[in-house]
């Protein structure tokens, strides 16, 4: 089993679990490799290492500038686990948003008014519009909110 580290042009990592080497370029130039957050089929490689256990006498000394403010000074380590922990937060609140809301497609804006004038149920809907038709939805104090497509989030990671 093969276990590669693996980042979009985005700079989404995730890993991957392959049986073997050929496996993993055999998924890539099939265009099975996608990223789970944007589903960018342009995956490459990270460099990794294995994790070799050392027991040292002292923890690493870190330099922070003298001038920090009130900003927040992380280590790479303990940066890149607040990076996964945010796109992972940010993943299961968009996996619970489209859960929770209706899919109208193209219709969006047209089914929004319909619920806004009470013409039809209210219920939370999601779908796709126009920059324009988001703003004339806002003129008639319909509230809209923007997001970005997600193509992963309709279907599960694994």
């Amino acid at each position: 089993m093969k276990v590669y580290n693996l980042a979009c042009p985005l700079d989404h990592h995730f890993e991957g679990w392959f049986a073997s080497e050929q496996d993993a370029h055999d998924q890539q130039e099939q265009g099975l490799l996608r990223c789970p957050v944007c589903d960018s089929d342009e995956i490459t490689r990270l460099p990794s290492a294995p994790r070799i256990s050392k027991k040292m006498a002292e923890p690493p000394v870190e330099t922070v500038p003298a001038d920090t403010g009130n900003a927040m000074v992380l280590s790479g380590n303990e940066s890149a686990k607040l990076q996964a922990q945010i796109q992972a937060t940010m993943l299961k609140a968009m996996r619970d948003l489209m859960q929770k809301t209706e899919d109208v497609g193209d219709n969006f804006a047209e089914e929004a008014r319909k619920i806004h004038y009470r013409e039809a149920p209210e219920r939370s809907i999601r779908g796709q519009t126009s920059a324009d038709e988001a703003a004339e939805l806002r003129e008639e104090g319909i509230d809209v909110i923007a997001l970005p497509v997600i193509p992963a989030l309709k279907d599960t990671l694994q």
